[in-house]
């Protein structure tokens, strides 16, 4: 589409929304300022750059070969930043610490600082991106037997509590660095596939493993503290350790940031409930969106229903300064690009619509009893004509409109992707 049509079409489409009371050009504004952490997993299969020669473990699994895998930390820059190159806005990139650089070195994960990531950071600050961290509490001997912080060897705990301490003060210096604060998220994989006897000591392990690892303050301007929890995973099907009301429970009496991921719920509950409930009691929350299909299998985000539902109580809570949106899926099985490409895009049209539905409206009906009004209000909001609005996004910020972005990605493949070996 050419720009005269993509301004006619959005000249139609803004006056629609404003007969709602929807100012397009506002919504427009707003969208270009939330940023969507890109998760560097998606480009290598979570594999990393330490070379210990050990699989993936802790409960993840990623199937697919399609070709082209970055196998460098130049490659997996690359792309990441062909794909930012596709997608409208300015975002951040989100980091786990086994993708350091050890300049051929051995370094093992309790001895890893800020100077192995002076090249993430540089690259960050070049491109004007902001950066989040993640401590790497799987994939390691030490993470092998299903515990970490929780382990019931203190050396081992020692071991995994003196990694996180570092990566909270490597977080610190990416965000002193870039001058934009980072997010630095705790997971761990600890679990059992069976039933416990006893549910209780690991949990009070790692508690007590939390609390050293939080013990020393450090500015909040420049790195966050975000705890995860997990319904269960690949080998911890009966026990997680680290569950949702350990860490909601945590993050509330210590001020931490909860993360909510989207497939780590029963796959009929929504986490879109949780965000205003968990709100009303914590500053701010971390969100990793991914997708799951029956379980927590990290497929690549689509508009669904249930990101739709995310995105509105994001926007529609006023939240979009308390919630630290990031990805978090990996999929194999095709251009990995495109993976990133598609799910970002999507994040940013669920967002969109959001900020496009006659919000204010709706609630001046809910609020006077008319659930009526309310109920056909969200339904006409669905055909409103929200393309014409992102389409014109996507030109304005100089990304491609619709799905020529494919054939980017197709080039990119044949030009540089497919000769990797």
């Amino acid at each position: 589409m050419n720009k005269r049509h993509l301004e006619s079409a959005y000249r139609l489409a803004k006056e629609q929304y404003a007969e709602l009371g929807v100012n397009t050009d506002a919504a427009l504004k707003q969208i270009a300022t939330i940023p969507i952490s890109l998760h560097c997993w998606q480009g290598d299969d979570v594999g990393g750059f330490e070379n210990f020669g050990g699989e993936l473990g802790g409960g993840l699994a990623v199937t697919g070969n399609h070709p082209g895998k970055a196998r460098t930390p130049g490659e997996l820059r690359a792309d990441i930043e062909k794909s930012l190159s596709l997608i409208p806005g300015k975002h951040r990139l989100n980091l786990h610490a086994f993708y350091a650089e050890f300049g051929g070195k051995k370094v093992d994960r309790d001895a890893i600082a800020p100077e192995h990531f002076g090249n993430w950071i540089a690259w960050c600050k070049q491109h004007g991106l902001g950066m989040d961290f993640n401590p790497t509490c799987f994939s390691h001997p030490k993470a092998a037997a299903g515990f970490t912080l929780s382990h019931p060897d203190k050396d081992i705990r020692r071991f995994w509590v003196e990694h996180c301490v570092r990566c909270r003060a490597i977080g610190a210096a990416i965000g002193k660095a870039l001058g934009k604060t980072c997010v630095t998220n705790i997971w761990i994989p600890d679990g059992m596939k069976d039933t416990p006897a006893d549910r209780k000591s690991p949990r009070e392990r790692l508690a007590a493993s939390l609390d050293a690892i939080f013990a020393k303050k450090i500015d909040a301007k420049l790195n966050r503290d975000a705890i995860e929890g997990k319904l269960f995973g690949i080998g911890s099907e009966s026990y997680v350790v680290g569950s949702h009301e350990f860490y909601l429970a945590y993050a509330v009496r210590h001020n931490k940031l909860v993360t909510l991921d989207a497939g780590h719920y029963h796959p009929t509950e929504s986490m879109a409930d949780k965000i205003s409930a968990v709100l009303t009691q914590l500053d701010e929350i971390l969100l990793h969106v991914s997708r799951g299909v029956r379980w927590d299998s990290d497929h690549v985000v689509t508009l669904t229903d249930e990101l739709q539902a995310i995105a509105q109580e994001i926007v529609w809570g006023n939240y979009t300064q308390r919630i630290h949106i990031g990805l978090d899926y990996f999929d194999a099985s095709i251009n990995r690009v495109a993976a990133w490409t598609i799910g970002t895009r999507n994040m940013l049209k669920a967002l969109l619509l959001a900020l496009l539905t006659p919000i204010e409206k709706i609630k001046a009906a809910e609020a006077g009893g008319d659930y009526t009004s309310r109920l056909a209000l969200l339904e006409e909001a669905k055909t409103l004509p929200a393309v014409a609005v992102w389409d014109y996004y996507c030109a304005t910020q100089g990304v491609p409109v619709g799905a020529a972005w494919l054939d980017e990605v197709k080039a990119y493949e044949k030009n540089v992707l497919s000769k990797r070996g």
